[in-house]
Parts: structure tokens; C-alpha cells; sequence
């Protein structure tokens, strides 16, 4: 019996949190000034995109109910278009925040939080939340083309880091591929350790120097 109370009280929290109002709200901004851009916004359930919603601004506010995720894709003239993908769990009293860092035209950007095995080509667990937002860009625009442009740090052997910048571009492709995305829409290029960020010998900036980059082709 007190098995029975126990799974019923867990089921009646799971309802509670599911049914929960959260607000979703966010600016859109530019990566490099921050200051606000006006954008064509839009909101859709993921991934199977059954609800919807449009805005015209540099704002978004938007609520949602349950536990689907959501993705919010942000598109401004001169500017790459950016995706996030935003879940219930990340709500602080009913609250989820996101902004949305739109990067020039022509511009390289980072794929932020790739992680790699250390001085290896095997994409970290984490990371996929990070790649599933630019494959979620991706199918928002189905004409996009990219590169991915692979550097190392520029310490060690410079073949073998020309090699293992290969290999990791080449693995964030197979994994976008994997999702759906053609392999045409993706070009990959290695440069390991030859375009360092900075040359410092510290450790943050060889940290800052391995990297994965992404450069629009075609829009």
C-alpha cells in the first residue's frame, strides 16, 4: 500500500510539472556589440514542430506548457542565422531565458561547447545539445551550405595536428549527417595549428585556439 501512495504521489508531481505555464523570453543581439537586432523570429515545438509562432522584433516572449522542448530561430538581414533549442528543465520560477548572439555575414563562428576526447577526434556527450541546435538551423534553411573549418593549438607536431583537426571536422559532419543533414550542405576544411587566436603559451590560450568553426558558404 505504501508503494501504491509513493508511485502515485511521483505521478501527480510528473503531472504537476508538466502542466506547468513557463514563459519563454529573450533578446535577439549581435555577437559582437550586443546591441539589439531586429529580427524575424520563430517558435516552433521540437522537433516535431506541431505548434508555432511568429514575431518582428528584437524581443520574443512566448509560453509554453508540458515537457517538449522548443526551438526559436532568429534570421536578420546581414546576419547568419542562429537556432537555440530551449527545454522546460531550464526554467527558473516558471522562467526560461534565452538570448539569441546573431554573427555578421562572412564571419566565422565558434562552435561553442564541442568538446573533444583530449587529442582525439570523439565528440563528448555533451557537445550534442550544441550540435543539435545548428541542425535544427539547418532544417529551418534548407538552402544554407557550410564549412567547417577545424584548428588545434599550435604545440606539438604540426602533420599530426593538421591530421587531428581533419579528423574532427570531418567526425562534426558525420554526426550532422547522422541527423539528417546532406553531406553536400557540408565542407569541411583543416588548418590545425596554422591560424592560432592568440599566441601566448598559457594553457588558456591553447584552450582558446582548439577549436571548431562554421562559415555560411551559401544562404
Amino acid at each position: 500500500m505504501r508503494l501504491f501512495f509513493l508511485i502515485m504521489f511521483q505521478l501527480a508531481t510528473c503531472t504537476l510539472l508538466f502542466s506547468q505555464e513557463i514563459t519563454v523570453q529573450g533578446k535577439v543581439v549581435d555577437a559582437l556589440g550586443s546591441k539589439g537586432i531586429k529580427a524575424k523570429i520563430k517558435y516552433k515545438s521540437y522537433p516535431t514542430g506541431g505548434i508555432t509562432g511568429n514575431f518582428n522584433d528584437s524581443t520574443f516572449t512566448f509560453t509554453i506548457f508540458g515537457s517538449s522542448k522548443y526551438q526559436v530561430t532568429a534570421e536578420a538581414e546581414g546576419y547568419i542565422p542562429r537556432t537555440v533549442i530551449v527545454t522546460p528543465t531550464e526554467a527558473l520560477n516558471g522562467i526560461i531565458k534565452r538570448d539569441i548572439q546573431l554573427t555578421s555575414t562572412g564571419r566565422a563562428i565558434r562552435l561553442e561547447h564541442l568538446i573533444f576526447e583530449m587529442g582525439r577526434a570523439v565528440i563528448n556527450s555533451k557537445s550534442y545539445d550544441g550540435l543539435d541546435e545548428l541542425v535544427a538551423m539547418m532544417k529551418e534553411n534548407t538552402k544554407v551550405v557550410i564549412q567547417l573549418e577545424g584548428h588545434t593549438d599550435n604545440i606539438g607536431n604540426a602533420e599530426k595536428n593538421m591530421e587531428l583537426s581533419q579528423n574532427r571536422v570531418e567526425a562534426v559532419k558525420k554526426y550532422l549527417v547522422s541527423k539528417g543533414i546532406a553531406k553536400d550542405r557540408i565542407k569541411i576544411k583543416a588548418f590545425g595549428g596554422s591560424q592560432p587566436l592568440s599566441t601566448d603559451r598559457t594553457e588558456e590560450a591553447r584552450a582558446l585556439n582548439r577549436r571548431v568553426e562554421m562559415r555560411i558558404l551559401k544562404d
